[in-house]
């Protein structure tokens, strides 16, 4: 008996091959997207570990200095102690390779001397003369395949630039490694002696940090940090992977809920094919019924034809996550580069967690999806099974137990978002739960506006008018899941846009009351939104005497350890006369900087630095200066845009007391009254002459600079969005499908009593018009509150940023020609078939 459900559930899918392609593509879709996004994003965060893993080499502990770097004498002194550990100096930076390939490449100098206890690059196959890192000025090596892609071999020069400043490598060797782990590595990576690193990254006499071997652990630990000299501190080389993973997983969070969405779009669509298996062979299982098969039998029935769909539709998905990863492993790798750190990657990394987990996904949706139809076949008697309009009665009479269902459901998930909490789960529980909440609301809700839209449409439209609105109703229980697939994506739509627009909008207020200054001036940065590269000395002095400036700031940008995590420090020098732009939390404004400038004992952070740190104003602070770790006092709390994960601030005065640095990273300029902006720029970069590559950028066009960064950074949220739509469509084109074939007797009927083809396209347009119409309405309220939860809860909790969420009407119009236009589309090919279909064949069939 089971082999020969078996073949009838596979005949049946045979005979449907447009149903059962289209439930394939949205399953596989679904799955898809999530294993891309998945991949993508661990590509480029595995890309960064495994080249710091290897750059760290064995090493346990680092010796690391201040801003200003490690003086070497700290190397030589650890060398001549008599229970010296094993030590590798090290001297690290980023160069940009001149010319189309704008790569980034990250310098290593190294002491091959003191090398063998924590990195191995050797090879034996190296091709050129690896001796001369030692004799030739400039000498580097470089892995063979980076060489290619730079189109470059042993001996050639490679021009670099290095904070705006042109410097030549000599490529002295290419190497191509044994173990995969390094060759990867090498792909991001050149390699120098410690004299080469230091001249390029203009970092005469100091060390970025001393590597460590210590065996014994703390107890030798604690010796070493005993005799460290002021400035310098003694951390763990695992401290750093921490850092980069609190950096981005609210990053990564919010990019595998926003894919996750389209899974459950596809699970509408699974609902949907399996339901209308059900429907259309609802004679045929009764007859099962009857003849003795049992209820366990026809469950196992539907839901392996769902397995069976699951298993191709997730295979496919598969295969498809691992080509769409290839595309935007580009976009996730330049959105990191643009907020967090400097990441190549040059290959994608295929996990088999994350390949099993798509397959977990996929198969649970589809079963899950699955369950309701298969017990809604298992349960019917006989009887009522035989009788067609069994399931629609059901339908009718379940909607208002549906309603309050979702009713209660939206209750919880206010209470699941309402929850005083930074976790980010319950908070995307609620969310879906606010989806999936409405989404019982709609067969109610379609009913009753069906049957109040039957006179104006029989007003408008004649009897096919009424007979379209009041076929909507009559196949409630198949176009409720097609009204309930297209309202959640369109919802999605709208709520990310409404988000994405808001944040824009937050983010223009802050730019424009923070970019005060007419002209900004500062070198090229490798991360957009960390200015962190210096000018030469004796450069700002110079820009700040150019004829026409009445008024200069500058801004230092360094990274310093708040506790045991790296975090950008901003030293502003505040221009006299000029208004302080910031904005506070909470307090008196002008008793916070009161309070800043009367004390080198207090700083200011931001609020994301508030909220991923739990700190407030009044509360201390750790922070390794040049003289060692200090306790600063929160004097207050701004409100910044520029970092998700925050940065603190103190006057350029208090930092000159701590720290030895006296680079500046960044001028502010205001011109004379009267002078044109333009020619301040001019004169400016005229005064700057060769001495240094500078980006020197008027307000408006720093502004717009910034906010292309801003896109930039949610250019992966539209594609999502448009994947998400993507499903959906699919979703209401099967579903729309389905529905009309189902109806091909109704429909025969209507035509052997005198409607012609031309009514009947007009009446199948008009009823999957008014699902594209009430599809836009319903999303509409679900979009704003999606859109309010992602602001207000999601964004919060992620971020830390307080967001004004701002109703946009281009937003909302859109999503209602987004709906129209999915359900015209949608229908036209079931509306050309119906109104093709052969009366006489239609009415012969069973």
């Amino acid at each position: 008996m089971r082999a020969l459900l078996a073949r009838s559930s596979l005949r049946h899918l045979g005979g449907h091959p447009w149903l059962t392609a289209l439930s394939l593509l949205g399953i596989a879709m679904g799955v898809a997207v999530v294993v891309s996004i998945d991949l993508a994003s661990g590509s480029a965060l595995r890309a960064f570990e495994q080249s710091t893993d290897v750059v760290a080499g064995k090493a346990t502990h680092q010796i690391v200095g201040g801003t200003s770097g490690l003086p070497e004498g700290v190397y030589t002194a650890l060398k001549l102690r008599s229970d010296a550990p094993a030590a590798a100096p090290v001297v690290q930076g980023f160069v940009q390779v001149e010319g189309g390939n704008q790569r980034t490449l990250t310098l290593l100098g190294l002491d091959p001397f003191s090398e063998a206890p924590f990195r191995d690059f050797s090879t034996g196959n190296a091709v050129g003369d690896v001796g001369a890192l030692l004799t030739k000025p400039g000498a580097v090596v470089m892995g063979a395949k980076t060489a290619q892609a730079l189109g470059v071999k042993a001996g050639d020069t490679l021009p670099v630039m290095v904070s705006g400043l042109r410097k030549e490598l000599h490529v002295a060797a290419l190497l191509s490694p044994a173990q995969e782990a390094t060759e990867r590595a090498l792909e991001s990576l050149v390699i120098s002696d410690l004299s080469t690193a230091q001249e390029v990254l203009e970092q005469q006499g100091k060390l970025t940090r001393v590597d460590l071997s210590l065996p014994d652990g703390e107890a030798q630990a604690a010796r070493l940090r005993a005799a460290l000299p002021q400035g310098a501190e003694l951390v763990q080389t695992s401290g750093r992977a921490g850092t980069v993973e609190q950096m981005t997983r609210a990053f990564r969070t919010n990019l595998t809920a926003l894919s996750l969405l389209a899974l459950v779009v596809g699970m509408f669509l699974i609902y949907n094919t399996m339901t209308f298996s059900v429907v259309q062979r609802r004679g045929m299982l009764g007859r099962l019924r009857a003849v003795g098969v049992t209820r366990g039998e026809l469950f196992g029935l539907v839901l392996g034809e769902a397995l069976v769909l699951g298993v191709v539709g997730t295979t496919a998905g598969l295969l498809l996550g691992i080509l769409m990863a290839s595309g935007l492993v580009g976009l996730i790798t330049r959105t990191i580069n643009d907020l967090y750190f400097v990441v190549n990657v040059r290959r994608l990394s295929l996990e088999p967690f994350t390949l099993i987990k798509g397959l977990g996904l996929g198969l649970g949706a589809t079963v899950l999806a699955a369950l309701v139809p298969a017990w809604e076949a298992a349960r019917a008697t006989p009887v009522t099974a035989l009788r067609r309009s069994t399931e629609e009665d059901v339908s009718h009479r379940r909607a208002p137990q549906r309603a309050l269902l979702g009713l209660g459901l939206l209750a919880l998930s206010v209470g699941l978002l309402a929850w005083p909490t930074q976790a980010l789960p319950p908070a995307y529980a609620g969310l879906f739960g606010v989806m999936m909440g409405t989404a019982l609301l709609v067969p109610w809700v379609t009913e009753k506006l069906t049957l109040a839209a039957a006179w104006p449409l029989g007003a408008l439209f004649g009897p096919l008018g009424r007979m379209a609105a009041r076929g909507v109703t009559a196949s409630l229980s198949r176009t409720a899941v097609a009204l309930a697939a297209l309202m959640v994506a369109v919802a999605t739509t709208v709520g990310v846009g409404l988000m994405v627009s808001s944040f824009r909008g937050t983010v223009v207020s802050w730019l424009e009351a923070a970019l005060q200054a007419d002209v900004f001036v500062s070198p090229p940065s490798l991360v957009a939104r960390r200015g962190d590269s210096a000018m030469v000395p004796g450069l700002a002095e110079k820009l700040r005497a150019t004829p026409g400036v009445v008024a200069s700031g500058s801004i230092r940008v360094v990274q310093v350890r708040v506790g045991e995590v790296e975090t950008d420090l901003l030293a502003i020098d505040f221009a006299q006369g000029q208004e302080r732009s910031y904005r506070f939390k909470e307090g008196s404004t002008e008793d916070i900087w009161r309070q800043v400038d009367a004390s080198p004992d207090v700083l200011l952070v931001s609020e994301p630095f508030a909220f991923h740190r739990k700190v407030r104003a009044g509360d201390t602070l750790r922070v390794s200066t040049d003289k060692g770790p200090h306790d600063f006092r929160v004097g207050g709390v701004y409100f910044d845009y520029g970092s998700d994960v925050g940065t603190v601030l103190m006057p350029r005065a208090t930092y000159d007391h701590w720290y030895a640095d006296r680079s500046v990273t960044g001028l502010s300029l205001f011109a004379a009254p009267g002078l044109d902006v333009d020619e301040l720029v001019s004169r400016v970069r005229d005064r700057a002459g060769g001495e240094q590559a500078l980006n020197v950028r008027a307000n408006k066009v720093l502004r717009q600079t910034s906010l292309e960064v801003f896109d930039r950074t949610f250019t992966i949220t539209q594609v999502l969005r448009l994947l998400a739509i993507g499903v959906a469509f699919v979703g209401v084109l099967s579903a729309l499908m389905s529905l009309q074939l189902e109806r091909a007797r109704e429909f025969a009927v209507l035509r052997a009593t005198g409607l012609t083809p031309g009514q009947l396209w007009g009446m199948v347009s008009l009823q999957t018009g008014l699902l594209g119409l009430l599809a836009g309405l319903f999303s509409i309220p679900l979009g704003l509150a999606l859109a309010y939860v992602l602001v207000h809860v999601i964004n919060q909790r992620s971020f830390g940023w307080t967001l004004q969420l701002v109703v946009a009407p281009g937003v909302v119009v859109q999503a209602m020609v987004l709906a129209l236009v999915a359900a015209a589309l949608a229908g036209l090919y079931p509306a050309w078939r119906m109104a093709r279909a052969n009366p006489a064949m239609a009415l012969r069939e069973e």
